[in-house]
């Protein structure tokens, strides 16, 4: 069964589903995607692939190793556009990624609660950054953003979810998305999309 297939149980969902289909991807290096993740906290998306791409100009274009990123010195970093504790924060998913030894085989094969868990111990690094990682960077089917606030804004639209309080808003959410496991990624791409191009205002 597609994940279409699936979704379209949810007749609401079903009316998004009729787009294009999404592709789940893994890609390599994942601490520098983690990397760029905390680069893009709290930026435009346009803003943020200027200075990710300012970022990887220090190092001709490439992306490097978490080595290369420490042994950077935090004044050039800084000088790329980024602030005091984004500087710290990037240093800090490279010297974890060393000390920890973690490859993207080993990520790969561990369920999202293990991942989530393991790599929210890196200071900057929370619960909503790794979850963006499981979707986008690791591959998996199965996740839920309900911290995402354009995910938020697509499920209040999309249901008009009526609530007081956000831990109400997100109780609201979590009981929608348990219907759509084991394809909730597919379900926010198709709600982040919705929103961004056809969600009425």
């Amino acid at each position: 069964m597609s994940y279409k297939t699936f979704l379209k149980k949810d007749l609401k969902l079903a009316a998004l589903l009729n787009e294009d289909s999404h592709e789940l991807k893994r890609r390599k290096n994942t601490s520098i995607r983690l990397i760029a993740s905390i680069i893009s906290q709290q930026l435009s998306t346009k803003v943020a692939k200027i200075i990710f791409d300012r970022f990887l100009d220090l190092y001709g274009g490439k992306e490097p190793s978490c080595d290369q990123v420490l042994a950077t010195d935090p004044l050039t970093l800084r000088g790329i556009g980024l602030s005091n504790s984004k500087v710290a924060y990037v240093q800090n998913v490279a010297q974890f990624f060393l000390d920890h030894k973690i490859t993207d085989s080993q990520l790969y094969k561990m369920d999202p609660e293990e991942v989530v868990t393991l790599l929210t111990q890196i200071k900057g690094v929370g619960r909503w950054t790794v979850e963006m990682l499981l979707m986008f960077s690791l591959g998996h089917e199965n996740v839920f953003a309900v911290d995402d606030l354009g995910i938020q804004q697509a499920m209040i639209k999309l249901y008009n979810i009526k609530y007081e309080t956000k831990k109400e808003l997100q109780a609201k959410m979590l009981a929608k998305s348990n219907k759509w496991s084991p394809y909730k990624t597919y379900a926010c791409l198709h709600l982040w999309k919705w929103k961004d191009t056809k969600a009425p205002v």
